[in-house]
């Protein structure tokens, strides 16, 4: 839409009928050229004044640029085998004897006699043949200008619409990304509890109802182009204490956050898919469970995350990253261009530490 916007404005801000015809700089083009054949042809003794034959070299300036501005609209279809830029230079020429002609009856209509003057007329005759041999070069230079112009339009026009039709293939893949994050950790929250029913455990529907309230808060947020750090922290909260909730011997957890990034933007779901990450891979496969730590800080104008589990670790050593650290990479390089860095190392004795890093930008 932007694209179109933008292609209108363009089409909207070239000039069109008189405006066109006699655009600034076509009147400044066409009184200097006037002001000074006007001038040179008063040179000679013989010539009229000075004054006259500016005036009669401006009135047939106009005339030409008339003419010009004229054959270049209208008619609006022309023929194909009659390019518009030669019926623009014939009409130029036409134009200059039908100015001289004008400036004739305007000096008529000041002063008749000295209108009929030798003098008058050779001055007439000799802008006429100056008119006939230079307007059409300058007509000419005037449409190469012109056709310069209009490319450059069509270039800025087309770039808008290339960047505006980019704008929504990311923002088409990220949202893509995104979606296919919402039944990943649905799922796997879902699981958690049919495996706490499944035991009988009486711990079964306190899980369920603070898993109902958890998702009355986080199902909106999914559906948000970004959030706040301070805002992705409160969803890991809630999700670490709903995990704690189904094994209170087997997780604890720490969350810490710098004031100076709690405002910065990041992707929904960012540090959670982290958290969920260390949760299923890190703390319940191991037997003794273990603990999570969220730290996140900022550097040189840059946003860290780190997140460190003591569960069983990388399950094969040199492993990369699992399907929902791959997607939360691709979705930050979708959303901060590229410059996002997302580490996945094997800690001693036992676990794992993810490190994210991204530019820092305020809501």
């Amino acid at each position: 839409m932007s694209s179109a916007l933008g292609q209108q404005h363009i089409m909207q801000a070239r000039p069109r009928g008189v405006a066109l015809a006699f655009g600034w700089r076509r009147l400044l083009l066409a009184l200097s050229v006037s002001i000074v054949f006007g001038a040179a042809n008063s040179l000679p003794s013989s010539s009229p004044p000075v004054l006259v034959t500016i005036g009669h070299a401006v009135v047939v300036a106009l005339t030409a640029v008339l003419a010009f501005g004229l054959f270049e609209q209208r008619p609006v279809r022309l023929p194909p085998w009659l390019p518009r830029w030669v019926l623009q230079v014939i009409g130029v020429m036409i134009a200059v004897p039908v100015g001289a002609l004008l400036a004739h009856s305007v000096s008529m209509a000041i002063d008749i006699h000295s209108a009929h003057e030798d003098p008058q007329m050779r001055g007439l005759m000799i802008l006429m043949v100056e008119g006939l041999l230079v307007a059409p070069w300058i007509a000419v230079g005037a449409m190469l200008q012109q056709r310069d112009i209009f490319a450059r339009d069509q270039a800025l026009a087309f770039e808008l619409e290339r960047s505006e039709f980019e704008r929504k293939a990311l923002d088409a893949r990220l949202r893509l990304l995104q979606a296919q994050v919402k039944p990943h950790f649905l799922f796997n929250t879902l699981a958690n509890v049919q495996a706490l029913v499944n035991a009988g455990s009486p711990r079964a529907s306190q899980v369920l109802t603070n898993l109902i309230a958890y998702l009355r808060a986080a199902v909106p947020r999914m559906q948000t182009a970004t959030a706040t750090l301070d805002q992705e922290l409160e969803l890991v909260r809630a999700y670490l204490e709903l995990m704690q909730m189904r094994m209170p011997d087997r997780l604890q957890f720490a969350l810490r956050i710098d004031p100076a990034a709690a405002k910065l933007q990041c992707p929904p779901m960012t540090l959670l898919t982290l958290v969920e990450n260390a949760v299923h891979h890190g703390i319940d496969p191991s037997e003794q469970g273990g603990r999570i730590d969220v730290d996140v800080w900022m550097r040189d104008g840059r946003c860290l995350v780190r997140v460190i589990d003591t569960g069983v670790g990388l399950k094969t050593p040199g492993s990369g990253l699992g399907t929902g650290l791959s997607t939360l990479r691709e979705r930050m390089q979708l959303a901060f261009g590229g410059d996002v860095q997302l580490n996945l190392a094997e800690i001693e004795p036992q676990g794992v530490c993810v490190e994210l890093s991204f530019p820092g930008r305020s809501a």
